[in-house]
């Protein structure tokens, strides 16, 4: 039988003001879906959205500043609703709070590049340095703490937020104009879709992901009893300043082993220090869908599935998150969340032998990432 289900939504005009109207559509669905949001302030003189998903099962909540994932609120086995990722009180919080990149897009380039610098073509392109001597996370003012054009959509079994921010040559040392649009949408299945897109006027490099800090039991204490497995037989192991040596390693038989399910405390033990790594999910770029990672919580019976199109996926342990005021009144310590970064390798401009992260002109970089949740009993 078609369902009929009411539709908030936010047309964003050019101004940047926004008018809410109300409207009905007919979908084959017995979930309702719905998307509502608000202004929650302003930065950089413009205006900040807050948005709420709602599948009728689970709930995503995120911005247009910085693309941020500000919370995901899932059921546990006994029909428990609780926020799964280390998050901020409040929207406007992020704007001066958020060192971790707690939920960010992160870009141009995600990771590291070693010496905060690369060559194209014979052009030497130097980078601002924000981790020591390298370029972290596109450099001091990334991806995540810009305020992105956003608009919602809707379409069958699937509510979502557009999102476009154009990054202008020499933007933190890059080259070229690169243009971005973010697709985040929550559908009638659960879950989380994220597709970035990219084009560029000159030959540059990109490198986009999501920094969520995941945590399944509803952030109640850290992460050691979470069972990861990770579809990947090898890392690109790191120097100094966790830059990439060139190197693939295979994990069979270490610490960095989680090609079958692993209890996370028992390799956090093993291995003597946090995870901060990242692991070979594919030798060379492809547009598939590939799975590669899966998360639960056996407390809870929270899963979460992980899928994405990049050729890596870095796995950190909120090894530096200490002391740090969270929302809901939680302190937030090491090891309180893991993050599962799907991304290109680290450095990859400046190693010729890893999958390239170069973008021309006429070309479009695509990256899809999908987190799929579920509950076991």
């Amino acid at each position: 039988m078609n369902l009929k289900f009411k539709l908030v939504f936010i047309a964003l005009v050019i101004s940047g003001s926004a008018c809410i109207a109300q409207t009905k559509m007919t979908v084959i669905k017995e979930e309702s879906l719905s998307i509502k949001g608000e202004k929650v302030g302003t930065w950089d003189g413009k205006n900040v959205f807050g948005y709420t998903l709602d599948n009728g099962k689970m709930q995503v909540e995120l911005t247009n500043y910085g693309g941020i994932i500000s919370r995901i609120i899932t059921p546990d086995k006994e029909g428990l609703q609780e926020n799964i990722v280390l998050a901020l009180e409040t929207i406007p919080d992020y704007f001066t709070k958020n060192g971790p990149y707690l939920g960010a897009a992160v870009g141009r380039y995600a990771n590291r590049i070693g010496t905060a610098s690369f060559t194209l073509d014979g052009e030497t392109f130097h980078l601002t340095k924000n981790s020591g001597q390298n370029t972290l996370h596109g450099g001091a003012k990334g991806f995540g703490v810009k305020v992105w054009k956003p608009e919602i959509y809707k379409k069958h079994g699937a509510v979502g937020v557009k999102m476009v921010y154009t990054s202008v040559d020499g933007e933190e040392g890059f080259p070229g104009n690169l243009t971005t649009t973010l697709w985040m949408e929550l559908t009638s299945n659960n879950e989380l879709r994220l597709l970035f897109e990219s084009t560029t006027d000159k030959k540059t490099v990109v490198n986009l992901t999501n920094h969520s800090y995941f945590n399944l039991s509803g952030i109640n204490g850290d992460v050691r009893e979470h069972e990861l497995q990770i579809f990947a037989d090898a890392i690109t192991p790191t120097g100094p300043g966790q830059i990439p040596t060139g190197e693939i390693k295979s994990v069979t038989g270490t610490p960095f082993d989680f090609q079958t399910p692993k209890n996370l405390g028992g390799q956090l033990d093993a291995l003597g220090e946090g995870f901060d790594h990242n692991y070979v999910t594919k030798r060379a770029n492809s547009a598939e869908l590939k799975k590669i990672a899966i998360v639960k919580h056996p407390g809870s019976g929270r899963v979460m599935t992980v899928f994405s199109t990049a050729p890596g996926v870095q796995l950190y342990t909120a090894n530096h998150v200490r002391n740090f005021p969270g929302a809901d009144g939680k302190t937030y310590q090491p090891h309180w969340a893991l993050c599962l970064e799907p991304e290109a390798w680290p450095d990859s401009p400046n190693k010729p032998s890893f999958p390239s992260a170069n973008l021309a002109p006429g070309k479009k970089y695509v990256h899809e990432i999908v987190y799929r949740f579920g509950v076991e009993k």
